[in-house]
């Protein structure tokens, strides 16, 4: 029997943010579970920071996954891009994207979540996502640290990204955190003890219910 396979694309060309994303899924790769591959996009920009930069890769993304024969497919930037036409391009094939998934993780580990930006734009595009999902009320907020995806994954950002984590909760009421970009899988366990609130790391999210979705298919 072939062995399943779930593709999880990171829509930007960064080669960091995809070794980051790589690493984060890897407790998942578990015996006799499906194949979790992590790749880039060539075609995606450095860092997706505008709704510009998000829209650029639908068409490039759709394109992939309707080439490839993955069994699911995982859309591995928080801004969700092009997750619909995915959707479309898969066919039955579940696809998921990593902030609609830490967005409902976030849901089962307290009252209020808050959602660490890469950027001030990153928030506008994070506040239409959370009504679109309908959670709105349960929305502490966001805080940017001013960074692209790329710097995320280095150890110099991780003060920032603790500051932030601190500051939705001290100043916005956030009982949990979700790290609002892939790149900052790495810090996901500093952060978390830094603050004392959970810390959700939305690739996880969105590959561990990929998993669940594959091996509950009939």
């Amino acid at each position: 029997m072939t062995r399943r396979r779930i593709l999880t694309i990171n829509p930007n060309s960064s080669a960091a943010v995809t070794a980051a994303i790589d690493d984060a899924v890897a407790p998942l790769r578990i015996a006799g579970g499906p194949e979790i591959v992590v790749v880039g996009l060539a075609e995606g920009p450095p860092s997706i920071t505008s709704q510009r930069d998000a829209d650029s890769v639908v068409m490039p993304l759709a394109g992939r996954i309707a080439r490839d024969d993955a069994d699911a497919f995982v859309i591995a930037c928080f801004s969700d891009p092009g997750l619909h036409a995915a959707r479309e391009a898969a066919g039955s094939r579940p696809v998921m994207g990593i902030a609609e998934w830490g967005i409902l993780r976030a849901l089962t580990l307290g009252e209020r979540f808050g959602i660490i930006a890469l950027s001030p734009s990153s928030i506008g595009r994070q506040q239409r996502m959370v009504r679109q999902i309908g959670v709105d009320g349960r929305y502490a907020g966001s805080w940017s640290v001013g960074a692209s995806a790329a710097e995320t994954a280095g150890a110099d950002i991780r003060d920032r990204l603790i500051e932030a984590g601190r500051a939705l909760v001290a100043q916005r009421g956030a009982d949990v955190v979700v790290m609002g970009c892939a790149g900052m899988a790495s810090h996901r366990s500093a952060i978390e003890q830094a603050i004392g609130v959970p810390v959700v790391e939305p690739a996880q999210q969105a590959v561990a219910a990929a998993i669940g979705a594959v091996l509950l298919k009939s």
